[in-house]
């Protein structure tokens, strides 16, 4: 008797037109994952290095029930102006209190105690963030 075969013997008709269509999804795959990840990269990298001031929230206190203290850390250029809003919150998350301050320091790096006025007491206070505003 014959002996009976699964299939094709392997290499003998070259491949078929499924493994090249997944050789090409791959390549295609590959080029597109790395054309994706040098763009997030390269907008990493541009956000970093444009931003021109910063700013960090360390701590806040209720002081009564108009009078928010918070205690600012602001990072910028050296002649740089920087204004930063401050809010303060209720408890049911409405704004008590809303405030921008103005950094005219010619330090890059230092801290600031600010007070922000509140219409009622303020569960809490949060730092919307800072920008650089020209000089003239």
């Amino acid at each position: 008797m014959a002996a009976v075969r699964d299939g094709l013997p392997e290499g003998r008709y070259g491949r078929t037109a499924d493994e090249r269509a997944d050789r090409k999804l791959k390549i295609v795959g590959a080029v597109l994952g790395t054309a994706l990840l040098g763009l997030v990269g390269w907008f990493g990298v541009h956000y970093v290095t444009k931003t021109d001031v910063s700013g960090e929230l360390v701590r806040s206190k209720s002081m009564s029930d108009t009078t928010v203290q918070a205690v600012l850390e602001v990072r910028k250029e050296k002649n740089a102006t920087a204004v930063c809003t401050l809010r303060s919150l209720a408890g049911d998350g409405s704004e008590t209190g809303r405030k921008d301050v103005r950094f005219d320091r010619r330090e890059t790096h230092f801290t600031e105690l600010v007070t922000l006025r509140t219409t009622q007491w303020a569960a809490a206070t949060k730092l919307e963030g800072c920008t650089v505003v020209s000089n003239g």
